[in-house]
């Protein structure tokens, strides 16, 4: 396994376009599609790097950029970018687990089969991580028929469906198509199956043997063994900026971390820290700004001013609300299960903006678990109704969220759902 620095360079070296596109949208505001003038501006930016199309795409799925609006400002993880090399890592991973989307089936490719690969396409790369070399196309398919009757099995014990000939034909294009699109995310590489009379459709031979790249294994191993990407607290947290230190008390349990919080506000003003915060908090990064309104907690009244001013904010209205009903005596646990009510803090799209921020949140630092844990917590009621409503949430980080929840989620039925409900944010389709 390579080092995090070495894994970091060959994610850059993947995202190269995407990121000089995302840095010229983040510095003229404009997304490449917002008129035949922007279009062109792109185009010159990229070269013959990559399609614009493409690697906008890969910069949105990767959260380099995110959009508010009309307008387009640069994602957390670009502002990262060269300093920070988990955050490079958990953008390409963001991309990976989008694989589907950036490379999206042809329309000519059976749906069904299309949706069923998506959900069995972690299984054979768990084979591919565990093989010492290149896995055939004919192993691949073999393992892609079992694990597709298996989701099939799963769905309807009673009448599994078994795939036919005639789908396994059909199949072979459809596994392709799950090929290409992860190798063009960077996470495997396709050669010739070696002593086999194969033709690809220009009659060259054709490329069906695949293995993985050093991050694909590396992702792999990280999703197999469970394994979280961030690094670890750093040391002296007092010394640092107040998004700094937010970050490096990301793993520490809510005790130590209100420790360093007073700590931290001990050793500087009250006003020009809490100012500090709130900066920290309007940041990209949602668990940033999570832990900044629990380090407001620790400020308590003195804070209370700037909360109510941070309040007229949408990105940290839902937050602010929260902080000061807290303040004003409100038992935390109760609000939790308030908002969104006729009498409730938030407004019921407060609560699912603010569902969708924290998802982000765990979806980049936590574990994928969590994250499937924190369906519960949504005030719907119902994932179809969530997902209605998330989709409405305008939320810049939304498509992220919905792929990384797919992915982890055990149900394949939800799982497909949610996916669904990804590529029509993602295209903007209903």
């Amino acid at each position: 396994m390579l080092p995090p620095e070495r894994l970091a360079e060959q994610a850059r070296a993947a995202l190269e376009g995407a990121v000089r596109l995302a840095r010229w949208a983040a510095e003229t505001g404009l997304s490449p599609h917002a008129d035949p003038a922007a279009a062109r501006a792109a185009a010159e930016v990229l070269g013959d790097a990559a399609p614009v199309p493409a690697a906008w795409d890969r910069a949105r799925l990767a959260g380099l950029v995110e959009l508010h609006g009309e307008q387009v400002r640069a994602g957390w993880r670009l502002h990262a970018w060269e300093r920070d090399d988990a955050a490079v890592l958990r953008g390409w991973v963001a991309l990976f687990d989008a694989w589907s989307l950036a490379h999206p089936p042809p329309s000519a490719l059976h749906a069904g089969l299309a949706a069923e690969t998506v959900q069995a396409v972690p299984q054979f790369l768990s084979v591919m991580h565990l093989s010492a070399g290149p896995v055939s196309f004919s192993l691949l398919q073999e393992l892609l028929t079992g694990r597709i009757e298996e989701l099939r099995a799963e769905r309807d014990p009673e009448h599994p469906v078994r795939v036919t000939t005639e789908a396994e034909d059909a199949l072979a294009g459809v596994l392709d198509w799950a090929l290409d699109g992860l190798s063009g995310v960077g996470a495997l590489v396709r050669c010739p199956d070696e002593g086999l009379e194969l033709t690809g459709p220009k009659g060259g031979p054709r490329q069906g043997s695949a293995v993985l790249t050093p991050l694909g294994n590396w992702a792999v191993w990280t999703k197999l063994e469970q394994i979280c990407v961030a690094a670890q607290s750093p040391a002296g947290n007092i010394e640092h900026a107040a998004a700094d230190m937010l970050r490096g008390c990301a793993r520490l349990t809510p005790g130590p971390a209100r420790a360093e919080y007073r700590a931290w506000l001990a050793a500087r003003p009250t006003g020009p820290a809490v100012t500090e915060l709130l900066d920290a908090a309007r940041g990209e990064d949602p668990l940033t700004r999570g832990l900044a309104f629990e380090a407001l907690r620790v400020v308590g009244e003195p804070a209370e001013g700037a909360v109510r001013e941070a309040a007229a904010e949408s990105v940290l209205r839902p937050y602010a609300l929260l902080w000061l009903a807290e303040l004003a005596g409100a038992d935390p646990e109760e609000l939790a299960a308030e908002v969104a009510s006729p009498h409730g803090v938030l407004t019921r799209e407060e609560a699912t903006w603010l569902w969708v921020d924290t998802a982000a949140a765990v979806a980049d630092h936590g574990e994928e678990r969590l994250l499937v844990d924190h369906l519960d917590t949504a005030v719907q009621g119902s994932v179809p109704r969530l997902l209605e409503e998330v989709r409405a949430s305008g939320h810049p980080r939304t498509v992220q969220v919905l792929v990384a929840l797919a992915a982890a989620h055990p149900d394949p039925v939800l799982a497909k759902a949610v996916r669904r409900a990804a590529f029509q944010v993602h295209t903007g389709g209903e």
